[in-house]
C-alpha cells in the first residue's frame, strides 16, 4: 500500500496512523448482535462498515495476519422476554436455545447477502461464563468491585480516570431522572457485573450464587480469551460508547492492570430511515430480512450489493438516512458496471489510498465508478476492477439491468438527447416510449451549465 493507513480514534478524537502491535498478528473486535430478534438496517452498518476494514486489513498484512472476533450475545434479558412470549410453557433453557439458534442463523444469512466475510472468531456470551466470572473475582480482590444485595457492582469511584472514552467524567454524572439510582450502589454510576437468576431465569453457578452476567462483562471476557488483555482496534455503533464501551474498558483496565484495553476505538453513525429515527412506533423499523426479502421498502426487493453500496455511499462516522432514493442511485452505478471477473488482480491505487484515509468509502466508491466505466471500454482493466470491488465488498449478483443493457440504455438516451436538440419531438417521445415499455423511466433536467442532461433507473 503506497499510503499509510489511518483511522480516526473516537478515544483521542484523532485520525492518526494506524500501527498495529504486531504486524503479523493485528487483532480486531466488533460488538456483535443480541439475537432474540431479526436484524435491523442499524445493524447491518457496523457489519458493513467493520468487514471494509477487515478486507483492507487482511490486504495490507495479509490474510493469515488479522484476527477479526465478533461475537453473539446469547445471554439477555430481551432474550429470555421473547422466549416466555414464542415458547409459552416450555423449559425456559430449551425455549432460549430456540430463539437464539434462530435468529443467529438469520442472522448470519442476511448478512452474508450483504457481502460481509465471515469473522475469524465469533464466540458466544455463553460459551464464555468461565473468563467472566475469573474477570469480576480479579475485580473484587483488587477492590474494583463489591457484592451487594445478590450483584455484584463495578466501583465506577475506584478508577480515577473513568470516563475518558465518553468524555463523561463522574464528577457531571449527577444521580436524577436519566440515571437509576438503587438503594445498594455506592455511587451513581456504578454498574453490574453479575445478577443473581430467578428460578426461571437462565443461570450458572458462581461464588455469588446461581446467576448471569451483566451486559458489558460479556466483550471484556470474550475480547481478553481470543484477542489478549491489550489488542488493536475495537469497533461497533456510536451507540455503544456510553455506557457499554466505557464500562468495558474499565472493567478490562482494572482487572489486568493495563494502560487501555484497545488501542484504537472507531464507531459509525446512526441510520435514519426516509429523514426519521427508526422505530416500531413510527412504522419504519425495517429489517435486513424484510429489505432483501420481502417488499415492505420501496414497495420491492433489493438486491444484497445495493444495500451494501448505499451504505458505504456516506462516510461510515457521518450519520445516513437510509431511503429509497438512495437505494435506486446505488442501483443505478451498479447498473453501469462490467461484469465482475472472479480471478480478479491487484487493487486500484485510488481506491487503496482512499480506505486508507480513515475508510473514506465516499471516494472510494467514486473511484470505483470511474475505473469501472473505464474497464467497460478496456477489457484489459476489469482485473484491477474486480480486485478493487471486492475490497469494498461489492460484487453484485446478476440482476435485470446488466452491463449490455446499460450500455444500450445509454446508447438510446443519448439518441433521444440528439432528436431533442434537433427539435425531433415525436422520434425523442418514441425512445422514451419504448424505454418505458421496458421498465426504463426517463428524468429529464439540467445540469450547472444549463445543459439537459438525462438520467434513467429501472422501474420494477
Amino acid at each position: 500500500m503506497s499510503v499509510p493507513l489511518k483511522l480516526y480514534n473516537t478515544l483521542t478524537r484523532d485520525k492518526a496512523e494506524f500501527t498495529p502491535i504486531d504486524p503479523k498478528n493485528v487483532r480486531m473486535y466488533v460488538c456483535g448482535p443480541t439475537v432474540y430478534d431479526y436484524a435491523h438496517i442499524g445493524n447491518a452498518r457496523p457489519a458493513i462498515v467493520f468487514d471494509v476494514l477487515y478486507r483492507l486489513l487482511r490486504h495490507v498484512y495479509g490474510a493469515d495476519h488479522v484476527t477479526y472476533a465478533r461475537n453473539i450475545t446469547d445471554v439477555d434479558d430481551k432474550i429470555n422476554a421473547r422466549a416466555l412470549r414464542d415458547y409459552p410453557g416450555m423449559p425456559l433453557n430449551e425455549a432460549i436455545r430456540l430463539v437464539t439458534e434462530k435468529t443467529e442463523t438469520q442472522y448470519h444469512t442476511d448478512i452474508a447477502l450483504l457481502g460481509c466475510l465471515e469473522p475469524t472468531v465469533e464466540p458466544r456470551a455463553t460459551d464464555n461464563i468461565e473468563g467472566m466470572v475469573a474477570i469480576i473475582e480479579k475485580l473484587i480482590a483488587q477492590g474494583h468491585a463489591y457484592v451487594a444485595e445478590g450483584e455484584v457492582l463495578f466501583n465506577t469511584k475506584s478508577m480515577p480516570d473513568y470516563g475518558q472514552l465518553s468524555k463523561r467524567p463522574l464528577d457531571e454524572q449527577q444521580a436524577g431522572a436519566r440515571i437509576a439510582v438503587d438503594a445498594h450502589k455506592k455511587n451513581p454510576g456504578d454498574f453490574v457485573l453479575w445478577k443473581l437468576s430467578s428460578h426461571n431465569e437462565p443461570g450458572w453457578e458462581s461464588p455469588w450464587g446461581r446467576g448471569r452476567p451483566g451486559w458489558h462483562i460479556e466483550c471484556s471476557a470474550m475480547s481478553e480469551r481470543y484477542l489478549g488483555e491489550v489488542f488493536d482496534i475495537h469497533g461497533g455503533g456510536l451507540d455503544l460508547i456510553f455506557p457499554h464501551h466505557e464500562n468495558e474498558i474499565a472493567q478490562s483496565r482494572c482487572a489486568h492492570g493495563t494502560r487501555t484495553m484497545a488501542n484504537v476505538w472507531m464507531h459509525n453513525g446512526f441510520v435514519q430511515v426516509e429523514g426519521r429515527k427508526m422505530s416500531k412506533s413510527d412504522g419504519n423499523f425495517i429489517t435486513i430480512h424484510e429489505l432483501l426479502h420481502t417488499e415492505t421498502f420501496g414497495g420491492r426487493k433489493w438486491p444484497g450489493a445495493v444495500l451494501r453500496l448505499a451504505m458505504l455511499m456516506t462516510h461510515y462516522r457521518e450519520p445516513i438516512d437510509f431511503s429509497v432514493k438512495r437505494l435506486e442511485e446505488a442501483e443505478r452505478l451498479i447498473a453501469k458496471w462490467p461484469p465482475i471477473d472472479p480471478v480478479g488482480g491487484a487493487a486500484c491505487d485510488i481506491v487503496l489510498s482512499a480506505l486508507g484515509d480513515d475508510l473514506n468509502t465516499v471516494a472510494a466508491v467514486q473511484a470505483l465508478h470511474a475505473l469501472a466505466h473505464e474497464a467497460g471500454a478496456d477489457p484489459e482493466l476489469l482485473p484491477l476492477f474486480s480486485a478493487s470491488a471486492a475490497l469494498l465488498g461489492v460484487v453484485p449478483e446478476k440482476t435485470e439491468v446488466d452491463s449490455a443493457l446499460a450500455a444500450a440504455v445509454d446508447a438510446l438516451v443519448a439518441m433521444r438527447l440528439e432528436m431533442l436538440k434537433a427539435k425531433n419531438f415525436s422520434e425523442a417521445d418514441r425512445i422514451r416510449a419504448e424505454l418505458a415499455d421496458k421498465g426504463i423511466q426517463l428524468k429529464d433536467g439540467k445540469d450547472a451549465s444549463g445543459e439537459r442532461v438525462t438520467t434513467w433507473e429501472v422501474k420494477r
